[in-house]
């Protein structure tokens, strides 16, 4: 989350992928860092014990969350 905070900051789009465990951690450090705009890009839980086919279907998951992101839209919207 420092990282995204610091690239937002400095006027570049940025995506912080974070399981669907971690999302209240990631708000609690965003506003910290002064942020509230910066939202997470939320992909199911866990991660860690994942085949490499069901870490691609989290890639696929997260993707168009990362695009909207990347372009200044909601990362929570299909528009």
């Amino acid at each position: 989350m420092h990282d995204t905070v610091m690239l937002e900051a400095k006027g570049r789009p940025t995506a912080v992928i974070v399981t669907s465990e971690f999302v209240l951690e990631a708000e609690t450090q965003r506003d910290a860092l002064g942020m509230a705009g910066v939202h997470a890009v939320v992909i199911a839980h866990p991660l860690s014990s994942l085949t490499d086919d069901e870490i691609e279907q989290r890639i696929e998951q997260a993707l168009p969350q990362v695009e909207r992101a990347w372009l200044g839209k909601s990362v929570t919207s299909d528009s």
